[in-house]
């Protein structure tokens, strides 16, 4: 597979990242310490490039009725302005990727898909469009996306808008997107800036081309003040997701997987009118109690002692294997070990007692509610 490099690259070498392979990417996994990346996002604001993710622009006047076939989402009832959390399935219900989808006008949406599925979201969105009246362009490999996240996000983004469109942004709600002007190398550009992000914190993701993108890096990193923007790698978004409850593909999602058992049952809106893809499969696992009678549940489970669990370790209950770990580390700012496990529904409670098996030594761990850390409003 050829490696592919972010129009950010150049920026990251100077910076000395150390790069890691992810959806092909070659991205930086870290700049110094992924400890130190993770508590300056949690006390000030991190920086991210998310040049990777794809980005798929939906127009045309069956854009809506589409995207209510392509998704399991009811994503026609968004209003212009604002953002939804979705599932692409398959016709076995099975989940191809989670994203998110932007409406940016009444028959303009912008779906913004994984990394290493962007490709395949694409296609399928292409495939799917047949039957209807609605185009479908994939921008991924001309757009960039810079993430700024933490609770000094806001006020970093401030000093490059213009002080007449501050309340632009001050008044953007959490899922929701606006276009405003920002200052990169002393002009002004009109940029998609949404109140979205990956962390469990505030902040904003900005797309832009890339061919602006190097600049825009640079002139937020000019305008904050010591300590207050980090660049920010992989290493570091993986304890802050882990740490919101936030679950990543080819972790605690699969097209082996199902919503429901996911946690994410309410994402599928099964009574839209209409047929979408995976409707008759998902009715039938909903129907059989997948994630609430029957099989397993993705559940948090909170460390009791030291030594943290890791991805695909089993979780045992009496010493029998009852689920698996899908995503675990220490928990940088809770200061203990916690994990993520598709765990059977009988020991699927919170406050269950339950081992991790490390490796041959049982840790204990217990069940508890997720997101593991909420940020304070």
């Amino acid at each position: 597979m050829t490696e592919k490099y972010t129009a950010l690259y150049g920026e990251h070498q100077k910076l000395c990242a150390s790069f890691t392979d992810f959806g092909g990417w070659q991205m930086p996994l870290k700049y110094s310490s992924e400890l130190a990346e993770h508590h300056a996002v949690r006390n000030a604001a991190g920086l991210f490039d998310l040049s990777h993710m794809g980005e798929v622009w939906v127009s045309g006047p069956d854009a809506g009725a589409f995207l209510d076939y392509a998704l399991v989402g009811r994503i026609s009832a968004v209003p212009v302005g604002k953002a939804k959390y979705s599932l692409i399935c398959d016709t076995d219900g099975g989940i191809i990727d989670d994203l998110i989808t932007y409406r940016r006008a009444d028959n303009t949406f912008l779906v913004v898909p994984n990394a290493g599925n962007a490709k395949v979201v694409a296609a399928a969105l292409q495939e799917r469009a047949e039957a209807f009246d609605a185009t479908v362009e994939d921008a991924s490999a001309a757009t960039s996306l810079i993430a700024v996240q933490g609770p000094k996000a806001q006020e970093l983004l401030l000093r490059l808008v213009p002080a007449a469109r501050h309340a632009d942004v001050t008044d953007l709600k959490y899922y929701a997107a606006v276009e405003v002007p920002v200052l990169i190398n002393g002009a002004s550009q009109e940029l998609l800036l949404a109140r979205t992000g990956y962390t469990g914190e505030d902040g904003f993701e900005i797309f832009v081309a890339n061919e602006d993108a190097p600049g825009l890096w640079q002139a937020l990193l000019a305008i904050a003040d010591e300590g207050e923007l980090t660049p920010a790698g992989l290493a570091s978004r993986d304890s802050l997701r882990l740490e919101a409850g936030m679950p990543l593909y080819g972790n605690e999602l699969s097209l082996q997987g199902d919503p429901f058992a996911a946690g994410l049952g309410p994402v599928v809106a099964l009574s839209k009118e209409g047929d979408f893809v995976g409707k008759t499969a998902l009715a039938a696992r909903k129907e059989a109690g997948a994630g609430t009678t029957s099989g397993r549940r993705l559940v948090g489970l909170k460390g009791t002692g030291r030594r943290a669990g890791r991805a695909h370790y089993p979780v045992l209950k009496d010493g029998a294997t009852v689920g698996e770990v899908t995503s675990g580390q220490p928990s940088p700012t809770l200061g203990y070990p916690i994990a993520m496990a598709y765990v059977d529904i009988e020991h699927s409670a919170p406050g269950t007692a339950l081992d991790i098996d490390l490796r041959g030594k049982a840790e204990p761990f217990k069940v508890v509610e997720l997101p593991f850390y909420k940020r304070t409003k």
